[in-house]
């Protein structure tokens, strides 16, 4: 089998997707603009081959590498880079080097927001009243109809990146004046908490494995107020977010792939549907998979593309959780003491790239216990401030 993947350098730890995929026997073919003497050694040992370009945002020169490629090694059986940057410009390549996968008339339904209502409507799920904004009016249509507060987003973005919380007839009219010439979607703000439908789907759209997890506070929030987060994996999935999440992957047609689907918890068995990604979870959340599991999801995945292997025995034995710590912050106990205290269940810790850093802070802790009670704890040190 022969699979490209794009940027295989980067985020940094992807390269144990590269790794896995060479296990199983899969010719690997990367392209990226990174010069192949600056790749790390990790990632250099895990590919065939690597075609570099001087700019990734120029498409005829990742068609010139497909082209390369197929001609030294024969059809291209898959392309990804599991990273949702690229999930467009994937689409594209797949429609032109004719690869299964997610083409481009689907790639909008998990690209833009506006679209993903629609589908999440069609899985019988609740979500957020909102509407694509391009002008005063449109926005004044909405608020008339749900009231302040309210959330703009691109509808086609990354995250929360340039995503605000508007409270007012004032933040509005600041908005409208400064914000980026994109389209943007604005809805109503719901109160809850963040619960997220993760995990990987077969060729027939069922869950080869899947989790959830939860988290102290929304990414918007953690981003636009440079603050820290947590979030934890559940060792068991509310029977409610797993039905509805199991709704989105058959509406959404998520076959051989990665999901990870967010909602908001609004009470008691109440979700409304957040926004669906079709690829893994950011961070080091597909290490937190693993750790939480006792599984390794880089392989499970791999033999699932070059073998159609579909059969995978987990427990979910661990809550895993993942605590951020910024650089901006003081804390009462320092590294020392955290480890000191509870270097039993701390399993990785991580110099997050500055790109992450907003979302995912400066340091991250990963730690695991089958104890949520001590999760908490843990997670509530880390934080704790001097005061």
């Amino acid at each position: 089998m022969n699979v490209v993947f794009l940027s295989p350098h980067f985020p940094p730890q992807y390269f144990r997707f590269c790794r896995s995929l060479k296990a199983a026997g899969a010719n690997v073919l990367g392209i990226g603009d990174e010069p192949y003497e600056n790749l790390s050694p990790d990632v250099r040992s895990t590919l065939t081959e690597y075609y570099r370009v001087d700019d990734m945002h120029r498409y005829e020169s990742l068609l010139r590498a497909g082209g390369f490629f197929t001609h030294h090694y024969g059809k291209i059986d898959r392309l990804d880079s599991l990273n949702e940057y690229w999930l467009s410009t994937e689409a594209r390549l797949r429609d032109d080097f004719n690869i299964d996968g997610v083409r481009g008339g689907e790639i909008d339904f998990i690209r833009r927001k506006s679209r993903m209502k629609a589908k999440f409507r069609e899985a019988g799920v609740p979500v957020a009243r909102g509407r694509l904004v391009h002008t005063e009016a449109d926005a004044h249509a909405l608020i008339d109809e749900t009231g302040y507060p309210i959330v703009a987003k691109p509808d086609d973005g990354v995250g929360a990146l340039a995503t605000y919380r508007l409270d007012s007839s004032e933040d509005l009219a600041a908005f409208l004046e400064t914000k980026p010439d994109t389209d943007y979607i604005m809805e109503e703000f719901i109160s809850g908490t963040i619960y997220s439908f993760d995990g990987l789907a077969d060729r027939s759209g069922n869950p080869v494995f899947c989790t959830a997890h939860t988290f102290s506070r929304g990414i918007m929030e953690t981003v636009n107020e440079a603050d820290h987060l947590y979030y934890y994996s559940l060792r068991d999935i509310p029977a409610t977010l797993e039905k509805m999440g199991r709704e989105c992957l058959r509406t959404f047609n998520v076959r051989e792939r990665f999901f990870h689907i967010e909602f908001f918890r609004t009470a008691a068995d109440r979700y409304v549907a957040l926004e669906v990604n079709m690829r893994p979870p950011g961070g080091f959340t597909t290490d937190m998979f693993n750790y939480a599991c006792d599984i390794d999801i880089y392989r499970i995945w791999a033999e699932l593309l070059v073998h159609n292997q579909a059969a995978v025995n987990y427990t979910r034995n661990y809550h895993c959780c993942y605590a951020s710590r910024k650089f901006n912050r003081r804390y009462a106990y320092s590294h020392e003491d955290i480890l000191a205290r509870y270097g039993s269940c701390m399993v990785q810790i991580e110099s997050v790239p500055g790109v992450f850093s907003s979302a995912l802070g400066d340091i991250g802790y990963i730690f695991r216990s089958p104890s949520l009670d001590e999760i908490l704890e843990i997670a509530r040190l880390i934080h704790q401030s001097p005061d």
